[in-house]
């Protein structure tokens, strides 16, 4: 906190408030007793101005396109360590030693097998459902097999959790992937890294072996990597709010996996993949940056600019290098991939877009990559999912420890009608 206060003139009289000072970014005005002194609220639709609690994770400055973890700047952790090292600095606060790290991945690993009877669950599904459908009905089920990790006091039984939760994430998404081609789950292997293994339990027949190919393998880790946790956005607020009342872990993060569902959140690399079908040829590209211009068009370029990086998203510098790796690998002739490549390019040099500030953001090239891998869209965002459940199972722990937290209760402006009276039906 500083000394530093901000007085508001109100109808029965002035009241000060406290500045809080974080490390970095903008200061806060403390307004916690606002209501008791004025009987009044605040106005904030989205909370884009507001505060709902205080992290350590995770900072973002979206005007100058800064995205750290713990401190470490995120093109560092995707460049240069591994998905289990980004998970334990997230969830323990620091990078972890080797023999840490082992120790960690050890126990990851330890928890990769799902409860056989889950496999039954899944056949309660149409083989067509979206794979989003599943995963909230199988993860939040999670808490009907696992009694002994579902009590939040006690902080053994959360980590056992969190280490649940990060550990089966892949096995459950490879399992509705598999469900929805009529193939055989595959078994978890622990010999492979956390992405070898999804990518065996995903691509993997039990008819040979799989080999895991190296460029892809390091393009997952880094989507992996670029997705496990991003502030305060809608999902992970929605697992904080959950988690407010003392619902379970796995009910916790079924929650935020329900939200992030929604187009505007999970499902924008869906849609940009699906927009750049929808465009399918280079010579038609020129045609779709004309009604992007048009103010009375409303076709909108889905995977350029973000709600909160007012430059070029940092994640998508490195996403831009892993989609020209993973494209020259698999030498794959795919249109999509071409006005990808082409829409990209007018992006980056167009006047319109560079003063806008719409530049291809992390969900323009991951859709790309996803879609060169052999992902089919519908399965994009429970990527997003597995990725991001490291950062709500951080944020989950993070807000049980604090103090300050209290279960979540937003106020409203009233703007209905007035009390009256009920009416008999008979003199309506």
């Amino acid at each position: 906190m500083t000394d530093q206060t901000v007085s508001m003139k109100m109808p029965g009289g002035d009241h000060d408030y406290p500045v809080l000072e974080g490390t970095v970014g903008p200061e806060v005005v403390d307004i916690r007793k606002l209501y008791p002194q004025t009987g009044m609220f605040t106005y904030d639709p989205g909370f884009t101005s507001t505060a709902s609690c205080e992290s350590a994770i995770t900072y973002i400055d979206g005007e100058k396109g800064i995205l750290l973890h713990r401190g470490y700047p995120i093109d560092q952790l995707a460049e240069q360590s591994s998905f289990m090292e980004v998970a334990y600095l997230l969830l323990q606060g620091e990078l972890p030693t080797a023999a840490e790290l082992d120790h960690f991945t050890y126990t990851i690993s330890r928890h990769t097998m799902v409860h056989e009877q889950l496999a039954t669950f899944f056949r309660g599904f149409r083989r067509d459902a979206h794979p989003m459908a599943i995963m909230c009905g199988v993860v939040g089920a999670l808490s009907a097999f696992y009694h002994d990790s579902t009590d939040i006091t006690d902080p053994e039984q959360r980590m056992i959790a969190s280490h649940r939760l990060i550990a089966k994430m892949p096995t459950l998404v490879a399992m509705a992937f598999k469900y929805s081609l009529g193939q055989p789950f595959m078994y978890p292997l622990n010999s492979l890294s956390y992405t070898g293994n999804f990518l065996r339990m995903t691509f993997g027949v039990p008819a040979e072996p799989y080999e895991v190919n190296p460029i892809v393998e390091n393009a997952m880790r880094r989507i992996f990597i670029l997705h496990a946790d991003h502030e305060q956005n809608a999902s992970t607020s929605t697992v904080r709010l959950a988690g407010s009342s003392g619902a379970n872990p796995f009910a916790c993060i079924a929650a935020g996996i329900a939200c992030l569902w929604g187009p505007a959140h999970g499902g924008a690399n869906e849609a940009a993949l699906n927009m750049l079908r929808e465009i399918g040829d280079v010579k038609r590209i020129p045609e779709y940056i004309a009604r992007a211009k048009d103010k009375d068009d409303p076709f909108r370029l889905m995977g350029f600019g973000h709600r909160v990086y007012k430059n070029f998203d940092p994640r998508a510098k490195v996403m831009k290098a892993t989609a020209d790796e993973v494209l020259k690998e698999l030498n794959i002739s795919d249109p999509v991939l071409d006005v990808a490549k082409e829409l990209e390019q007018i992006a980056l040099n167009d006047d319109y877009f560079i003063e806008k500030k719409l530049y291809p953001n992390v969900d323009f090239y991951s859709g790309v990559i996803l879609n060169a891998i052999g992902f089919p869209t519908d399965m994009f965002t429970a990527l997003f999912a597995l990725a991001r459940t490291v950062g709500w199972v951080a944020q989950w722990n993070e807000m049980i420890a604090d103090p300050e937290q209290k279960i979540g209760r937003p106020r409203q402006l009233y703007t209905g009608h007035t009390q009256r009276d009920y009416v008999p039906v008979d003199q309506r």
